[in-house]
Formats: structure tokens, sequence, C-alpha cells
């Protein structure tokens, strides 16, 4: 092994030992959900056309529930993405002329056209503003959040709980709890959103624990532990989780219908091993963030920082020594180790992103992967790796080419 990785493992054991708590905790918790609601091998069973009376996705969404400590949940492998889970849920609890307000600045590039689009469905095309307040030193402006919900009548504050492209830390579970009993108290009836991808599984507590109203992410990142084929989900107040089910459906059957006929197997049993993969995704992250911060590289999040996702992000200062980066993390993917990535432009992003992602289900960012988009500071975030050995070898190899 090489010898700066074996000085970071022996130097994070605590660390380490840390995650490994937090694991057993949540461990514990699925445990606990899956036997409260009974589930059966019945519960794996496919189901085709209506799918009315599917208990398998049924006992999923109440199991979920349980996990989140929360009223109710969808899970539907009909949810296609994150963006089409957080998608899904603003669309169904919002309505022309409301107000949203981010307290964590702009969206992610996914959300870019959801939001402010012309012409394409957008939440500006029905009438629907949407106005953000950025984070300062990596927490919430709060003299600024006040001020605004003194002056304006507001339906939802939304939250985006992982970094994404931006530079910042993420948020920890401590963090949204505070925001959520600041805000109550300025905007009682306000709805508190969680875009919550990247983060389940991280801390003993979900954001729907502290206070949050609704929170939305995809089961190919933490949740689904690197074995669901894909899906998305959306859990919280019974009340608004079914306005979501009305427009992920229709609203006169909301989720009393729904079919998949390849059957839930591997959605339950990816939540079985999502807090142990989510373990060995933070181990990684945390390995490469203290060997390249050792390299003199700026990383985020930083030796000794709060963990609220999975994500690693590494200055690199240029376009050529991301694409060797990614490459690096590609050449040692267990699918499609022999491509080369190369930046180029994606649907939802406005600079050409490069993506290393060798995975067993497509795009699967509870994985090994990493990606950037090609701009200024010239930054890739890692995420994933279902193993600690696989993160170590692919660490080795970015090492010798940067």
């Amino acid at each position: 092994m090489n010898k700066e990785i074996a000085e970071a493992l022996d130097n994070t054991r605590q660390i380490f030992a840390e995650l490994d708590e937090i694991s057993l905790y949540n461990e514990k918790k699925v445990i606990d959900a899956f036997c409260k609601n009974n589930v059966a091998l019945r519960h794996f069973n496919g189901t085709t056309g209506y799918g009315s009376d599917d208990v398998g996705r049924e006992t999923l969404g109440k199991v979920l529930a349980d996990i989140f400590e929360a009223d109710k949940a969808i899970v539907s492998p009909l949810i296609a993405s994150g963006t089409a889970a957080i998608s899904l849920a603003l669309f169904g609890v919002l309505r022309p002329k409301d107000r949203v307000l981010s307290v964590t600045g702009s969206p992610y590039d996914t959300l870019s056209d959801v939001v402010f689009g012309e012409g394409i469905g957008s939440l500006k095309d029905f009438g629907i503003d949407f106005d953000a307040i950025d984070l300062v030193d990596g927490g919430f402006d709060y003299p600024k959040i006040e001020r605004y919900l003194k002056t304006n009548t507001v339906k939802m504050i939304y939250v985006q709980r992982s970094k994404g492209y931006a530079l910042r830390p993420a948020l920890s579970v401590k963090q949204i709890g505070q925001l959520c009993a600041f805000v109550k108290e300025y905007a009682p009836n306000a709805v508190i959103f969680c875009d919550n991808c990247y983060g389940e599984f991280v801390e003993k507590t979900e954001p729907t624990s502290v206070g949050a109203d609704l929170c939305a992410g995809s089961f190919i990142k933490n949740i689904g532990g690197g074995i669901a084929p894909t899906g998305g989900y959306v859990v919280g107040r019974a009340d608004l989780v079914d306005l979501v089910a009305g427009r992920l459906t229709a609203p006169s059957v909301g989720m009393e219908i729904g079919s998949y006929q390849a059957g839930y197997r591997l959605f339950y049993q990816g939540l079985f091993l999502a807090p142990h993969t989510v373990n060995q995704a933070l181990k990684t992250a945390t390995l490469f963030s203290y060997v390249l911060s050792e390299r003199g590289y700026d990383v985020i999040p930083k030796r000794g920082d709060h963990l609220g996702d999975i994500v690693c992000s590494i200055r690199l200062g240029s376009p050529d020594s991301m694409i060797k980066f990614c490459r690096a993390i590609q050449s040692v993917s267990p699918v499609d180790g022999f491509v080369k990535p190369e930046p180029w432009r994606q649907a939802g992003y406005a600079d050409k992103v490069i993506m290393a992602a060798g995975c067993f289900v497509e795009g699967a960012s509870i994985e090994l992967s990493c990606d950037g988009p090609i701009r200024p500071p010239y930054t890739v975030y890692l995420q994933g790796g279902l193993t600690l050995e696989h993160g170590i070898l692919a660490l080795e190899k970015v090492l010798e080419e940067l």
C-alpha cells in the first residue's frame, strides 16, 4: 500500500470508529423499521397494470417513514432521479403565486430550469416566485432570513443539505434543526423542504426528525445502498406527501396505484445495506480529504470537519488536472474501466461537465464516482464508494496521476 495512504489510515482511526458507531446506530433503526412493519418475502413481489393493493410498494413507504420519524413516505421506481424527486415535491406542494425562499443560495445546476426555465413548465412558468439567500461562512444568514420573512409571505423554505457544486461544507442535521425552529417562529405555516441527496445515514438523525416538513432524494444514492436499480423517495408530513402522490400519478388516485413488475427485493435489500454502504463512502471521502490536503490541495471537508454528506470536493486549479483525476477514478472502476472520460454538454448543466462513473447501476453516485463542471476554480466532487478497499485503490491511482 502507498505509504501516504497507510499513514492516513493510521491517523484516521478515531474518525473511522465514530463513523462505525453511527453506522451501527442507523442499522438498528433500519432493522427496527423492517421488523415493525413485518417485512416478508411477499413484499418483494412485483405487480402489473394499476398495481392496486401493491403491498411491497406500500410497506416500503412505511418502512422509510419510520426510519425518518415521519408520517408518510413515497418510495417509487417511477421517480427517475434525485432531481425528479425534488421537482415532484416542489410541483406537488406549490401553487401559482406561491413564494419559495431558498436559504442555501441558488439551487443545484439540474434544478435551474425546473425553477427558472421559460416555456418548459418551470415554477416560473406557473407564476411561482423563487428567491435565494446565500449561506454565510457555512451557516444560514439569519438576519437576512428574518428580514425577508417579516416582509414576505412564504409558502416554502427550501434547503439544500449537500454542497452540490458549491465550495462549502454540507449542512449538519443540527444546523437544519436550528433553522426549522427559527423559521417556525417567523413563518409558522411555511413548509420546510429539504433536498436530502447525499445526506441519508451520514448522521444518526434525518431532517424530518428535527422539524423539516418534507425531504426528497434518490434511491441510487445513499438510501439505496448501491443495490437499488432506480427510484426516489419523498417523506414527511402526511398531508404534503399526499399532495406529492397526486402529482406523481393523479390527484384522484395518489399512491393507490403504481405497479413495478420487476419487484422490490433490491429496494429493501439496498435500504438494509445503506447504513454500512454510507459508512464505506464516508471513510473513502475522509481518506481522500486527508491525503490530498497533506499534498497541499484545498479540500472540503477539511480534517476534523463535521461530515454532512458523502462528498469530498478537491480544488485542482485547471481543466487538465480535473480530466486526469476523473480518468484515474474511471480506470479503477469495475465497469467501463477502459473508458476515458471527456468534458461534455450534459442536459441540465450550464457548463461542460466531466464525469467518472464506472458503476453497476448507471449514474449511481453511492458507488465510487467523480464529476465536476469545467469552470473556475476547477473543482472535482468525489462521492460514494461501496467499499473502502475500492477507495484505497482509486486514491493510489489518483496519486500516481497527480
